[in-house]
């Protein structure tokens, strides 16, 4: 089945028609790393990451670039504050963004672009937008011109008047028009700069991603994807630049997650609710956070809320706890068993339902709803007196590639028992049937406090933490 995709450009689904067969080029817009991210920089973290491994488990090349913004006002403000150079302070942000995101399961991009790094290319692109009239030189700062390109406020779906009357020159700009924004800034005193033919300075915001994109993937992409707020004037600003410098489609697929509130309001300093996500991966399982921010199509606001934090867990335990259950019953599975022919087909009838829920716009709400129906079948099969090693291998399988393609790794939970408690474990079993159940229950108790929690089973003894 086709893979089909919502774009923001024209507001429709449409079949996903790459430009060269079996390869995928895709920009996300990253961080200014000023800071550290809080949940709504992760929620494209992550979404755009399953979007990536999606395309992958279909078999495409997906070339993926990220981009961190490493100097503007905030980081330039951020840093004169605390006394330290703005490569120093980028370079520490970017790291933490690298750990956040890689706590989440993110999978690290094919380029990872800065601003500093890509001066040269910047320069000559918004040489290239002035020497084609799409922009002009104004004591020192550069700006380009709206009105100059034709279709501007074709993603926001606004006419250019429309626009231009929510817009304002501020203190100190000198540009022509309300609507023209800033290619090129005159440094200020003190300021980080660059020699340019318009004298020292730095790039404005939206240009970094425009010269970013023509570098590392060329004229015209596949896919740019990004937060909703940044559809505009980001995105705009993007498209104009770039498609008046190339004279070509910027990119065919634009494509924008949505908001996260906290406790139904929106995230923001001023109201004291901002929450960063190495806060809530030092108390929450990755794992489970991920599986949170997959619960809700990507396209719709989310509301993140303690509670609702922890009935994601208890949704995600429910998959894990099937998977484990398989894991015990294997060892006493025989191959003997005649099952495969029901069995099979269901299992994969239900992948094929996941793969029809992910083509439709990577809906991952409904891919997981498919996974909570695997678990029930594979717990409904478990009810036999008797399985089949093939049949649990498929289950398990199936359940593990799935998440995998959510980018949710069930190993990765495994890998918590260390050696200490499965020998603890071991121990336990061994005193059971020796009916030394004060030693069990001592062994028990000793892993409540390591926060094991075991449970005694038809399958055999599960664990989890507590």
């Amino acid at each position: 089945m086709t893979i089909r995709v919502y774009n923001t450009l024209t507001r429709e689904k449409e079949d996903f028609k790459p430009l060269e067969e079996g390869k995928v080029s895709m920009y996300v817009c990253g961080p200014t790393v000023y800071n550290y991210i809080h949940i709504g920089n992760a929620r494209p973290a992550i979404v755009f990451d399953t979007v990536r491994r999606y395309f992958e488990y279909k078999g495409y090349n997906v070339d993926y670039v990220l981009n961190f913004t490493d100097v503007d006002d905030k980081i330039i403000k951020t840093a004169r504050e605390l006394g330290e150079d703005v490569p120093e302070l980028a370079d520490k942000f970017i790291q933490a963004y690298l750990e956040d995101v890689g706590a989440l399961g993110v999978k690290k991009a094919t380029h990872n672009p800065r601003v500093m790094e890509t001066m040269d290319d910047i320069i000559a692109f918004i040489d290239a937008l002035v020497q084609k009239g799409f922009a002009y030189e104004a004591e020192g700062d550069v700006y380009f011109k709206p009105r100059a390109f034709n279709g501007y406020g074709k993603l926001s779906h606004q006419s250019i008047d429309e626009l231009r009357s929510g817009a304002r020159i501020q203190v100190g700009e000198k540009k022509n028009d309300p609507l023209d924004f800033a290619l090129w800034k005159k440094a200020k005193e003190g300021e980080i700069s660059w020699d340019s033919p318009w004298g020292k300075g730095r790039p404005g915001w939206h240009i970094e991603c425009s010269a970013m994109v023509k570098k590392y993937l060329g004229d015209t992409i596949d896919i740019h994807a990004g937060g909703q707020d940044l559809a505009f004037p980001h995105h705009e600003n993007e498209i104009a630049q770039s498609e008046a410098m190339t004279g070509h489609t910027f990119a065919n697929y634009w494509m924008h997650n949505g908001y996260i509130n906290i406790d139904n309001e929106k995230m923001s300093k001023s109201l004291g609710n901002f929450v960063l996500t190495r806060d809530l991966v030092a108390h929450h399982d990755p794992q489970v956070l991920r599986f949170f921010m997959l619960s809700v199509h990507y396209r719709n606001p989310i509301n993140f809320t303690e509670e609702l934090l922890e009935s994601a867990k208890n949704s995600y335990d429910r998959i894990k706890t099937a998977y484990h259950n398989l894991e015990h019953r294997k060892q006493s599975s025989m191959d003997l068993i005649n099952d495969t022919d029901v069995w099979i087909p269901l299992i994969d009838g239900l992948k094929n339902r996941f793969e029809a829920e992910m083509d439709d716009d990577f809906n991952t709400a409904n891919a997981i709803s498919v996974l909570f129906d695997l678990s029930k079948e594979a717990n409904v099969y478990l009810q036999s007196k008797q399985t089949s090693a093939a049949v649990i291998d498929h289950f398990q399988k199936t359940i593990m590639t799935l998440l995998q393609v959510l980018g949710i790794n069930l190993a990765e939970t495994e890998e918590l028992l260390d050696e200490t408690i499965e020998a603890l474990i071991v121990e336990r079993n061994e005193a059971r049937k020796n009916r030394d159940f004060a030693r069990a229950d001592e062994i028990r108790d000793l892993l409540k406090e390591r926060a094991i929690i075991l449970e005694d089973t038809p399958q055999g003894v599960r664990w989890k933490r507590g």
